[in-house]
């Protein structure tokens, strides 16, 4: 990608790097002009719409609060705002102006600002924090990702119009992480009383923009927030009229709709398109990996044969993927031995756990006692080694079900059949709450390492509101929670990434978890697109876009 110089001012509030999900400064991405550029200049000029063509799954609720998946977050970034944001993983001033926190760790005062109302014109005060934070909260809105990132706050108390009192239950180092988030996101407590329904259709943030209408299996319109409030200090307001929001889960024709310039940035890019889009100079590509974990497969140990830790390693053995990865990706993606995304600080990582060693795969198998039937696949006590492995469409892209389908092709030649079933996201999500899975890739995208209490401690096998339970490895090691649980509460920067190393350490060597690479997470552009930016958790922003005429 082609980058202008860039100016960083402490008054805005995204970034744009490698570094996705670790900053609020915003550091303008802006596309030099080149050849077939379209108004060669870098000049911000007001007006137009952009659209945007997404291939992940419409979300079923523009609320963020409901459930909490990246389609969500990628549209609710536009106008949802929170109360922190993070600069190099250090929190800072957004919707709140400051906190403190006691000497105890148990009680967590913001103040917040007092110039920014929502888009129906309702304050952003202390009781819309409350609000906000009890929404969450309540398991009749059936909240996940925010649910599970919230779970330490007891008690919400606006103490004035404009301070806002948590009680924890335990000191959270990672609580004002997780308020960078959209998925706890701050929206009208006026629009919140509707029906979920109505809300749902329709939330209402403080952001750059407002949801004006919802065609379902089409687009989502957007148009700018005329009284938006920028970050104090700053003057910048947005510049686009409005967004218009498509749903394009074709990856041929989204992409053919960025070429031709019906779309202006699309998301879920395949490698030969990135490749392609490196040679042209009316294409560009924002590169922003994904923070929390990698993308893995997780090994059910709660649930049939890999219930038995030699069965989960020789599945481990038996996965060829290096080849694949280089092939079907081509140099895009790189191979990860860790749970934690690359971009989060203290990721781990071990290769020598997983090496490819189809040898030792069928030595362990032999010795767990199954042995290959005249099919090719083994059996022991009348049951075959059949393992079920649902893939969600609407998020593994082509490449990604190609790759699986040369793990499966691997496995079977240790004796290991492997089930793929091709799902829809609901279908995909029910395999899941019903127990139907053996092995799944499941991407979960946190803001620091926090993540791994989400994933993998025990409490996580219990389903959030929603149904949704986020321990899918079904990993349960009491010395492991109590690892996490230390983490969490560890001020000391230091401490806590010795206790997360640990925690790591644990997880990987548990065998339940099989790391492929990077969640990707790449959006192509026009070149007549600027000043896109990216948010905690490595959405596009489009409060200071513009598009060059």
């Amino acid at each position: 990608m082609i980058l202008d110089p860039v100016q960083k001012s402490p008054a805005l509030r995204r970034i744009v790097t490698g570094v996705a999900g670790a900053a609020t400064i915003l550091l303008a991405v802006t596309a030099c002009s080149g050849a077939g550029a379209a108004g060669d200049s870098s000049t911000p000029v007001s007006g137009g719409t952009l659209t945007y063509a997404s291939g992940d799954a419409e979300p079923t609720c523009l609320d963020p609060h409901v459930g909490g998946n990246y389609p969500q977050a990628l549209l609710a970034t536009q106008y949802i705002e929170e109360l922190v944001g993070l600069d190099d993983g250090r929190p800072t001033p957004e919707l709140a102006e400051k906190w403190t926190t006691s000497d105890d760790g148990k009680t967590l005062t913001f103040t917040l600002r007092d110039d920014v109302t929502f888009t129906d014109g309702t304050p952003f005060d202390a009781a819309a924090v409350v609000a906000n934070i009890e929404h969450v909260q309540d398991p009749a809105t059936a909240s996940s990702t925010g649910y599970l990132a919230l779970q330490s706050i007891e008690k919400a108390t606006a103490t004035d119009d404009h301070t806002v009192t948590l009680s924890l239950s335990r000191p959270d180092a990672a609580l004002l992480e997780s308020f960078s988030q959209p998925w706890v996101g701050m929206e009208s407590p006026k629009a919140l009383q509707r029906k979920q329904a109505t809300n749902c259709e329709s939330p209402v943030g403080t952001g750059p923009f407002a949801v004006t209408g919802w065609k379902h299996g089409d687009r989502v319109t957007l148009e700018r927030n005329t009284a938006y409030t920028p970050l104090a200090g700053s003057s910048t307001e947005p510049r686009l009229d409005g967004l218009t929001w498509r749903f394009l889960p074709d990856s041929t024709s989204r992409y053919a709709a960025l070429q031709s310039g019906q779309v202006d940035v699309i998301d879920n890019a395949q490698p030969d398109q990135l490749k392609a889009a490196s040679a042209k100079g009316s294409i560009r590509d924002l590169d922003a990996p994904r923070p929390g974990a990698s993308n893995r497969l997780e090994l059910n140990s709660g649930h049939g044969v890999f219930r038995d830790e030699s069965v989960r390693e020789a599945f481990i053995a038996a996965a060829e993927i290096d080849p694949g990865l280089r092939s079907l990706f081509l140099g895009t993606a790189k191979r990860s031995y860790s749970v934690l995304s690359s971009v989060e600080p203290t990721s781990y990582s071990d290769e020598s756990l997983f090496a490819y060693d189809p040898a030792e795969a069928k030595r362990l198998l032999d010795e767990a006692g199954w042995k290959t039937n005249s099919d090719g696949v083994r059996e022991k006590d009348g049951k075959t080694l059949t393992v079920t492995f649902p893939v969600s469409t609407n998020q593994s892209v082509p490449a990604e079900r190609s790759l699986f389908q040369q793990i499966q092709a691997s496995e079977a030649e240790v004796g290991i059949e492997v089930r793929l079933q091709e799902l829809d996201l609901s279908s995909w999500y029910a395999a899941l709450a019903e127990n139907q899975y053996d092995v799944v890739s499941a991407p979960y995208t946190k803001v620091g390492p926090d993540v791994l209490r989400i994933l993998y401690d025990s409490a996580s096998i219990t389903p959030a509101p929603s149904g949704y339970f986020a321990n899918l490895a079904q990993l349960d090691d009491p010395a492991l929670d109590e690892l996490l649980e230390k983490a969490s509460q560890t001020s000391d920067a230091n401490e806590r990434a010795d206790l997360v190393e640990q925690a790591q350490r644990t997880i990987l060597e548990s065998r339940t978890v099989l790391p492929l690479y990077d969640q990707q997470n790449h959006f192509l552009y026009r070149s007549a697109v600027h000043g896109i930016s990216t948010t905690s958790v490595s959405t596009p922003w489009f409060g200071t876009a513009w598009i060059a005429r």
